[in-house]
């Protein structure tokens, strides 16, 4: 089914909400089977932005039923009430030192999830932002028992069967990605990992990972094809050990993040994409860059 939307509406969609997050079905054996949801994340950072009524109605008239946001703003959530969209909120990277006291844990979640839910369909809570891949080795240290505790309030209020907590990492927390079947974590990060994982596994939580497929093209755009990036026809490539082929970046990824976990004896886990994009300035220097960003999410699916 076609639809069609003006050069102003894609833009102001594009700037205000910061492209999609997928979720992604695996087969009993881990790998990647297809893509089954696709969702937004809704920037607030900018001036112009689009009321949150707004926003639900452009998401309700593209048919897309779950969107992320970077903190619990009031009005959002309040906005996004019986609109029948799921909804991922945010704690803040610098609330993680107060959340990992249990306590200060259930009072965040009483103050901005409880009086929202269910009217509002918040579905997962990420624990800050890319967090392992930063130098703050107090800000790592603090993710697990952060995510710990918002998950036994969670459990304390009787929500965490329709809340799942995680968080969101960057791409950079893999050592080996190409191959998919060579995915493996960083050995700075496989103390935390192995912490990290035993949550998600023991709570049926999934794995965030933030891709920017632009940016390995740029890195080395003789190596990685645009069209392989944005998924175009393109001749994509094997794996020589699973003999997979592979005709997108994004499924490969997907691959070499589940096979890392495997190597950590984790499998099973979900792989989800809360955030997946290019760099806005570049993707928007040309007028004919909007629309092959649109053409960029549609296709995903």
């Amino acid at each position: 089914m076609a639809f069609f939307i003006s050069k102003a509406t894609i833009s102001t969609f594009i700037n205000s909400l910061l492209l999609a997050f997928i979720i992604c079905s695996s087969s009993d054996f881990g790998l990647l089977q297809r893509v089954t949801s696709l969702g937004i994340n809704y920037g607030q950072v900018g001036n112009n932005l689009p009321a949150p009524e707004k926003v639900i109605a452009l998401l309700t008239s593209l048919k897309i039923n779950r969107t992320r946001i970077y903190d619990t703003n009031p009005q959002v959530l309040t906005a996004f009430a019986n609109s029948g969209i799921d909804l991922i909120v945010t704690v803040e990277n610098e609330m993680l030192s107060t959340i990992i006291d249990p306590q200060q844990a259930l009072n965040w979640v009483l103050t901005n999830i409880k009086p929202y839910f269910p009217s509002t369909r918040i579905t997962g809570i990420a624990v800050g932002n890319e967090i392992f891949t930063t130098n703050d080795m107090n800000l790592i240290a603090n993710v697990v028992p952060a995510m710990v505790s918002i998950h036994g309030a969670l459990v304390q209020l009787g929500l965490d069967s329709f809340i799942k907590v995680s968080t969101a990492n960057s791409l950079a927390v893999l050592e080996n990605s190409y191959p998919p079947s060579a995915g493996s974590f960083k050995g700075e990060m496989v103390g935390i990992m192995s912490q990290f994982l035993q949550f998600l596994y023991s709570t049926k939580a999934p794995f965030w990972i933030n891709a920017y497929p632009y940016f390995a093209y740029k890195d080395d755009p003789n190596k990685v094809s645009l069209n392989y990036v944005l998924f175009n026809p393109n001749p994509g490539m094997d794996d020589p050990f699973t003999k997979l082929h592979y005709d997108n970046m994004m499924y490969a990824q997907v691959d070499a993040v589940i096979f890392a976990m495997a190597r950590m004896g984790f499998n099973g886990i979900e792989v989800r994409f809360p955030k997946l994009g290019g760099h806005q300035k570049v993707m928007l220097t040309k007028s004919a860059q909007p629309l092959k960003m649109l053409l960029f999410i549609t296709t995903i699916c």
